[in-house]
């Protein structure tokens, strides 16, 4: 049994977590100050919200910048023609445009150009994002089982068509509130060690976002025992913006039950106010 003490040490780190998750949210370059999702191709092509003619090929991405035109490239100055060079999957570089920030990345195969402007309305509106309260029960220990190698799993993306490859190292269990057991795909996390799992549930399109859910899993224990703390169910830049190209849950990622925990449906994708 939870004590009220234990409850609100519980609910206080909970309110801590998410008010750091939201003001990395509210980043004046982050996710909300995106204005633009370019596809680049062999044709070199102007964007209104990033100086330049962007294009790309076999040597990579390229950029040709008119007279007068400059970005700030690991803090140094360039004109003229630049090559950004050949990017990894999930890689990518940074360069400045004024107040500007513009993204040159590599998403499922596909080189793109995705600028931030921190006068972006979308961030300018921004407040916060509604949540479930904090609730023990959904805090659950599960174990990590880990494949013999990583395997390959190809999911969907949130942009219709393109598709995301990610190795994954092994599965957790875990034995929900109702009692029912359930397995979900896990994928490498952020920081090493940890784990993130990509998931849906009977509250998706209802409560929270429609398309997925993100849990970060902190790095499993000598024994492989983990926590699958459903209160820290984050929404991914999707949930927010469609100028986004997040992955999509492995099938097997789909839970039949409501987790009535976590991260909602922002307000952006609402009418609330």
């Amino acid at each position: 049994m939870t004590t009220t003490t234990e409850l609100d040490a519980f609910t206080r780190d909970w309110e801590e977590w998410h008010a750091a998750k939201d003001r990395a949210l509210a980043d004046p370059h982050g996710f909300l100050a995106v204005t633009g999702l370019h596809w680049l191709d062999a044709e070199p092509a102007r964007f209104p919200d990033a100086p330049g003619a962007w294009s790309t090929g076999p040597e990579g991405v390229l950029v040709e910048l008119d007279e007068g035109e400059e970005l700030l490239v690991d803090g140094a100055p360039v004109q003229g023609r630049h090559l950004f060079g050949v990017l990894e999957e999930r890689g990518g570089v940074y360069a400045q445009a004024g107040e500007a920030v513009i993204e040159v990345a590599k998403r499922g195969g596909h080189d793109i150009v995705r600028p931030r402007h921190p006068d972006n309305p979308l961030l300018r509106q921004f407040t916060r994002t509604p949540a479930y309260p904090a609730d023990p029960r959904w805090s659950l220990t599960g174990r990590y089982l880990p494949f013999d190698a990583p395997r390959p799993v190809t999911v969907g993306a949130a942009v219709e068509g393109l598709q995301h490859v990610y190795d994954a190292p092994g599965e957790i269990e875990f034995t929900l509130p109702d009692g029912s057991v359930h397995r979900l795909t896990a994928f490498n996390g952020h920081l090493p060690g940890t784990l993130q799992v990509l998931f849906t549930d009977a509250t998706s399109g209802v409560t929270t976002y429609a398309a997925n859910r993100s849990l970060t899993i902190p790095a499993p224990s000598p024994d492989h025992r983990v926590t699958v703390d459903f209160n820290r169910a984050t929404n991914l830049p999707c949930a927010y913006t469609d100028l986004a190209t997040c992955p999509l849950p492995p099938a097997e990622n789909r839970l039949p039950t409501a987790i009535e925990a976590g991260e909602q449906i922002p307000y952006e994708r609402t009418t609330r106010p």
